[in-house]
């Protein structure tokens, strides 16, 4: 993704376009991933290597309060993140805590009409996530 395109997703979101916001989404986008705070801190001060621990913290809860990336937590309570990128689902292995985006059009359709039909008592749905658990067969 250009800065180019990173800059308008922060204008879009009305927010202030700053060096560390861009350095930390380009960070995200590129590592793609789902990576830690602490691999975004390790990636960006490579080209940054003064940008504080704290305001990487800062900024990705901006990102995340302002609906541009989200929080990915793993089975092991691991923090990641993610650009918000559409509609899908997480495929988690294990073995490695490798986190995949798992695209399906007729799987959130499915989801989407179950819970439409099935209503939960008192609960307003904003959004259906589903991680897929397991471990990457080998033996091919």
């Amino acid at each position: 993704m250009k800065i180019t395109e990173i800059t308008q997703w922060l204008t879009d979101k009305k927010l202030k376009v700053t060096p560390q916001r861009v350095a930390i989404l380009e960070a995200i986008i590129s590592l793609n991933n789902h990576p830690t705070a602490d691999a975004i801190v390790a990636y960006i001060r490579e080209k940054n290597p003064n940008i504080s621990v704290a305001t990487v913290y800062k900024v990705l809860d901006v990102l995340v309060e302002s609906e541009l990336i989200h929080k990915v937590k793993t089975e092991t309570g691991i923090l990641r993140y993610e650009a918000a990128i559409g509609t899908h689902h997480h495929i988690y292995c294990s073995d490695s805590e490798r986190i995949e985006d798992y695209f399906d059009d007729e799987l959130n359709h499915l989801l989407e009409n179950y819970f439409r039909n099935k209503k939960i008592p008192d609960f307003d749905i904003e959004d259906i996530k589903l991680q897929i658990i397991g471990k990457y067969n080998t033996n091919h």
